[in-house]
């Protein structure tokens, strides 16, 4: 059975189809997680955000138009509930809530370097100024185009890039020192 695009599930989660809505909610519920958790740091919030960002599409999701992709249209939700988030919430919260990823014996020690390499980039990430998060996290866990990244940021294609190049040289230093730390 061939799966339904997402103007399909669109055009009848409208209709009343219940069903629709939930599949639409679960093709994009872990990349929207994800999203959060990699943004917040934090699993609590990361499950918070994305439940905002559901109701969110699912009280405009008669405004959707059809021009651009809904998965676009879902992400640019996203990064204004993500804009919210940090108004309502400063201080930028630690990494008390990160996942804790289990052990075996055989790779105990590449799984424990990988941890603390996971930890120092997701610290580092959460030192970014929002607007480069938001790029780096579009461009490497999204894997958005720039001109999609711009519309989907309201930033042109250029102040994209170079945002992004900004962050890049701003996580090298940062894992460089945290790696020099260790």
């Amino acid at each position: 059975m061939f799966e339904k695009s997402d103007e399909q599930l669109i055009e009848k989660a409208l209709k009343g189809q219940k069903k629709a809505w939930f599949s639409l909610l679960r093709r994009y519920e872990k990349p929207v997680y994800h999203y959060g958790l990699r943004m917040t740091g934090n699993n609590a919030d990361a499950l918070d955000l994305m439940q905002d960002v559901f109701i969110s599409v699912f009280r405009n999701l008669s405004s959707y138009r059809s021009e651009g992709s809904f998965k676009g249209w879902l992400f640019r939700i996203a990064h204004y509930r993500c804009i919210e988030f940090y108004r309502r919430k400063r201080p930028m919260q630690g990494l008390e809530d990160t996942p804790d990823i289990p052990c075996t014996a055989q790779h105990t020690e590449q799984l424990i370097e990988n941890t603390q390499r996971n930890a120092q980039l997701v610290s580092a990430m959460q030192q970014l100024p929002l607007a480069q998060k938001s790029v780096v996290e579009l461009k490497f866990f999204g894997h958005f185009t720039f001109e999609e990244i711009a519309q989907q940021t309201g930033m042109s294609v250029n102040t994209a890039k170079s945002r992004l190049y900004g962050a890049l040289a701003k996580l090298k230093t940062l894992m460089e020192v945290d790696y020099v730390e260790l």
